[in-house]
């Protein structure tokens, strides 16, 4: 697997921060329940917890699409659901990276479900041109190109977590 640095950890590191600060202003003062999307957000979504200066309460989502190789089939369908209830509360989804918007609009949808108070997306990685349902994340931590990366949560075939920064594969 060929790999080229896309972001450095210090960059990483520096728009968490911001993110946080955002976040932490945005919902002043009001307890914030954080709602992770698994596996992929679990790297970004602790680091963000713990820049935030409000309080908060987290809890996980897992989703799949099934499908054969790296092409979803468009069916989703829950395989963790949250635990906590999220009923006249403000819920912020922490994902690692929009890319074609179908499983967020899914978990999303389902969230509203469960009539929360608000309900918005923080995402670490947004991939625009990949788009095929209009869905927009609130908070972004990084705009990125279309390409496959790994890195800071993000995987390949459960390999490239670990890694600080976040890579494309070129090969």
């Amino acid at each position: 697997m060929k790999k080229e640095m896309l972001i450095p950890r210090a960059a990483i590191e520096k728009r968490v921060r911001e993110l946080a600060l955002q976040i932490s202003r945005d919902y002043g003062g009001r307890e914030l329940i954080v709602v992770g999307v698994l596996k992929g957000a679990f790297i970004f979504l602790a680091d963000l917890i713990r820049a935030l200066e409000i309080p908060c309460r987290v809890d996980f989502a897992r989703l799949a699409s099934y499908g054969s190789g790296s092409i979803s089939s468009g069916q989703v369908a829950v395989t963790k659901d949250i635990e906590l209830s999220v009923e006249d509360k403000d819920v912020l989804v922490v994902e690692d990276i929009v890319d074609t918007g179908v499983t967020l609009s899914f978990l999303m949808e389902k969230l509203r479900e469960k009539a929360p108070r608000s309900l918005k997306v923080c995402t670490f990685l947004d991939k625009k041109s990949r788009r095929k349902v209009p869905i927009e994340a609130d908070y972004v931590g990084f705009a990125i190109e279309d390409g496959f990366v790994v890195g800071y949560g993000l995987d390949f075939d459960e390999r490239a977590r670990f890694l600080p920064d976040v890579y494309v594969i070129t090969e």
